[in-house]
Order: structure tokens, then sequence, then C-alpha cells
């Protein structure tokens, strides 16, 4: 007799889906190799309301930030282990152009409720938070490998079920050819500084997100295109400058590098359920540089859907890239 779900990659997509399927009551195993140049390993597990340099709310940010918050709330709290963390962000303006843009949003309320107070060199977004990745991954490997749920292989055709949440490893399986996978590669840099407030990120074009006492990580790069996860001296020199801009006089140094592959799609949505026309093969997949908001959304409708077969909301299912 088959087994129930395979999960095919233990990065943030497959964690966060896995969790859910534990809860649902859904029989799954999850099978890692640690081989792919995944996302998550040079993520900061960062929401931040507000991005980009036109000054926008993440999508759907009112609904996804709650479900996002008591998801990773519930899972700390199970596994006893810190994860979430509310944060604030100083956006720094890059220039005067950014200056205008906020202030013409901010008048006509585009960013309520999270713009909060502003000066000349920024302004405070309040809502944002933390997800501690690393902590994530180890903890529910840790509890998983301990349940029997996790195997570092698997043989797929054993399984009524394969979701395949392997990140930029997607291209591998040809039935989703069909997708159009953008790629980007990103880095970050890990820095000793002191002096950094626990609870605040900052950001200009990059962010500098506080890890603990006297640790930061400074991030991410964008290269688009790019599929090896190479560190690069281009990467931590673009880093560096932009943490002195950020740091002002505050000294710091350079204690390491990390490394991922992002994927995106063109309609900046992620990709889930099950594939058009391969019922027993489905996917998680697109996060791009908001994994974390997005992934406690996309397990809830696959739980939905392998419950109660509800159909995944349209703008994120495989089904929009299959053509007519």
């Amino acid at each position: 007799m088959a087994e129930a779900v395979l999960i095919v990659g233990q990065g943030l997509a497959g964690t966060v889906l896995a969790w859910a399927l534990e809860r649902a009551g859904i029989t799954f195993v999850i099978v890692d190799g640690g081989q792919a140049p995944t996302a998550t390993a040079a993520a900061a597990g960062i929401i931040n309301p507000i991005t980009g340099r036109r000054l926008v709310k993440s999508s759907q940010i009112e609904t996804l930030l709650p479900i996002a918050r008591a998801f990773y709330q519930d899972l700390e709290t199970a596994l006893g282990v810190p994860l979430w963390r509310e944060m604030r962000v100083r956006r720094l303006f890059a220039d005067d152009h950014e200056r205008t843009v906020f202030a013409s949003k901010q008048a006509r309320g585009e960013l309520a409720p999270f713009a909060a107070e502003s000066d000349d060199s920024g302004f405070w977004i309040k809502d944002a938070a933390r997800v501690d990745l690393p902590a994530l991954i180890l903890a529910t490997r840790t509890h998983w490998r301990q349940s029997g749920h996790w195997r570092p292989q698997a043989t797929e055709s054993a399984f009524s079920l394969v979701i395949d949440c392997s990140g930029a490893a997607i291209t591998r399986r040809s039935e989703f050819g069909f997708v159009p996978w953008e790629f980007s590669r990103g880095e970050i840099i890990e820095v000793a500084v002191a002096g950094l407030s626990p609870d605040v990120v900052l950001n200009r074009r990059h962010w500098i997100v506080p890890l603990g006492t006297d640790t930061a990580w400074v991030g991410a790069t964008h290269q688009p295109g790019l599929t090896t996860a190479d560190p690069s001296l281009a990467g931590r020199r673009e880093l560096e400058r932009s943490a002195r801009s950020m740091l002002g006089q505050r000294p710091f140094a350079v204690t390491g590098q990390r490394c991922g592959v992002r994927v995106n799609l063109p309609d900046k949505h992620p990709i889930a359920g099950p594939h058009p026309s391969v019922p027993r093969l489905g996917l998680v997949n697109g996060l791009g540089s908001k994994g974390v908001l997005w992934a406690p959304f996309l397990a809830q409708q696959w739980v939905a859907y392998l419950l109660s077969d509800t159909p995944f909301v349209s703008k994120i299912a495989a089904l929009r890239w299959a053509g007519p």
C-alpha cells in the first residue's frame, strides 16, 4: 500500500508544509538530501510590510501576516524553541526620490497601518517580524527524525502524492517545464558589530538584521539569472558598502558569507498545488524573497485541498501557467 504524501526538500517551504500536514493529521514523509542551493540558506527570515524602492505594501500583507504569526507561534510553542520575534524596521531614505514617494503615499494613506513616525532620514515600519530559520530547520528535523517522518532519501513511486518543495532544483522535473521559472542568486554576510537594537532591522536598499549579542546579517544581494550558490567577492563588497552606509561610524567586521538561489515567477506570486495533468505530483515554489510570509498560507491551501478537495487560489495555482 502506498504511503500518503512525500515532501521533497526541507527548506522553508517543505518545513512549513510538513508541519501543517502534521497538525492536520495527514500522514507524510519529508526527504532532504541537502545537495540543492536553497534560498533558505541565504534568507534572514524577515517579514517587512513595506518594501522596494517604490515603497509598496507587501502583497496581501493584511491577510498573510496574521496567518504567519499564528503559524510560527504555534510551531515555537509546540517545539519549545524561540522562532518568532516581533520587530520594527527603520527604513532609511536612499535619496530625495524616496523621500518624495514616501511623503506622497503617506499623505494618501497608502502605507497605513504600517508606516509610523518619519523624519528627514527615514521612517519607521511597524508589525515587522523575523523567523529564526536555522532554528526552525534544525528543530523540526530533529523532531521528525525522532518520529520517523524525516529521511535522507525515499522512493517516490512508493507514495500516492509527491509534493516538490526543492526550490531551484525543480528544473530537474520535466513535468513542470511549462512554468516560466526565474532565478536569482542572493548573498548575505555575517558581521560582528556592537550596539544594535535587538528588535530593529535597518533597511536601505539592503537590510541589517541583528541576530544576538554583537552579531548581525547584512543582505541580501539580487543577481538575476545566476543559479550557482558560490559566495562572491563582488557580493561581499556590495554588502560591505551598504553596511557602512547604514552603520555610519560604527565599526564592524565580516565573519562569514552565505549564498542561496531564489525562485521567482513573472507575476511575482508563488506557485502551489497539484500538477494540472499529473495528479500524483504537486509543488510549492517561487516564494522569492517573501517566503516566510507566504509559506504558511500555501501550506493551508494544501491542507484544505487534501482534506476537502478545496481548489487552490487561482493566482498561485500551477494551472495559471499551463495554457489553454
